[in-house]
């Protein structure tokens, strides 16, 4: 039987930060399920990094209906470690997934409509053997459907106590706003907002989306802190045979070029002038931007996660 470390919270300054103006207080870094946990891995190892997170402070962990390979194993996999590890622990876990990119066939099975959200969230409770998540999400914007549609749904699953909190990711400035407005509006104020930020990709600052996030009360959660491991020193010396890259499915070959390379050398180089990694000095960058809450990593070893950890201190 799994029994945490009694110190998993001696350094809870260090470790976690307001979100927004709510109550509620996330690691700095949370875990993600997107890769690593699905019904191809290995359970044992799924078991091994989320005792070490725990461990050591970090309870969030973050998924999606769509997460494993295949699609809602990872779910399954949350399910298996809250009967055999977590159940007791449930109320220092706050754990959340999200809904709008495909899961099934046909045309009620993806984007943002009230019957897909509402749908899947059931499944994900299902999957996870959980009674409500601390957090769902819109996965994406849907610019088909009536905004208002698929914030009352978000509004409704709050109300009806299967959700504590929602957020978004990845949705337009503009709509951002009128979302923020209209769950303000009913008493279900947007705790989070979810995009890729990193060193190479910076999108939220530009467009404004951060500084509003940050002047309205928001917090703000990157995943993809680490750029699929192009932030690490994994591509420095070229294409490892065993990477994501060398296999060129969401990670392709012809994003690493020779300017890159050279970026990615001097931010080595100026890493370990400050006795850091590239992956620690990425991620470093990251939870100093302001208005940024946490950011999201993966792991595939208990070694990995821990490297990734320094990052808090």
């Amino acid at each position: 039987m799994y029994t945490p470390s009694i110190h998993r919270y001696d350094d809870s300054d260090t470790i976690f930060t307001r979100c927004g103006r709510s109550g509620v207080l996330l690691p700095k870094i949370s875990l993600g399920f997107w890769h690593n946990f699905g019904g191809v891995d290995p359970y044992e190892r799924s078991r091994a990094i989320t005792h070490y997170a725990f461990d050591h402070g970090i309870t969030h962990f973050d998924l999606a209906n769509n997460y494993g390979p295949p699609y809602g194993s990872a779910e399954e996999t949350m399910g298996r470690l809250m009967d055999d590890d977590f159940r007791p622990y449930r109320d220092e876990l706050f754990i959340s997934s999200k809904a709008g990119y495909d899961m099934w066939p046909g045309p009620y099975g993806n984007w943002g409509s009230r019957k897909y959200l509402m749908a899947s969230l059931d499944q994900s409770l299902r999957r996870m053997h959980l009674d409500y998540v601390d957090l769902f999400y819109s996965h994406r914007f849907d610019p088909d459907t009536p905004m208002e549609e698929t914030l009352q749904a978000l509004v409704d699953i709050v109300r009806s106590g299967k959700a504590l909190y929602v957020g978004i990711s990845r949705w337009p400035l503009e709509a951002l706003a009128f979302a923020d407005q209209y769950l303000r509006d009913r008493d279900v104020p947007l705790l989070i907002f979810q995009d890729k930020l990193n060193m190479l990709s910076q999108e939220p600052i530009e467009n404004g989306t951060l500084e509003y996030c940050r002047t309205h009360g928001i917090g703000f959660i990157s995943f993809s802190p680490l750029q699929q491991g192009l932030l690490t020193d994994r591509y420095l010396n070229g294409i490892p045979s065993d990477s994501r890259m060398s296999r060129d499915t969401s990670l392709k070959s012809t994003e690493l070029t020779p300017e890159l390379l050279q970026q990615l050398r001097a931010w080595n180089e100026e890493a370990a002038i400050q006795g850091h990694t590239l992956a620690d000095h990425a991620l470093r960058w990251v939870l100093a931007q302001q208005g940024v809450t946490s950011v999201i990593v993966g792991a595939s070893s208990v070694a990995q996660l821990e490297r990734n950890l320094k990052a808090m201190g």
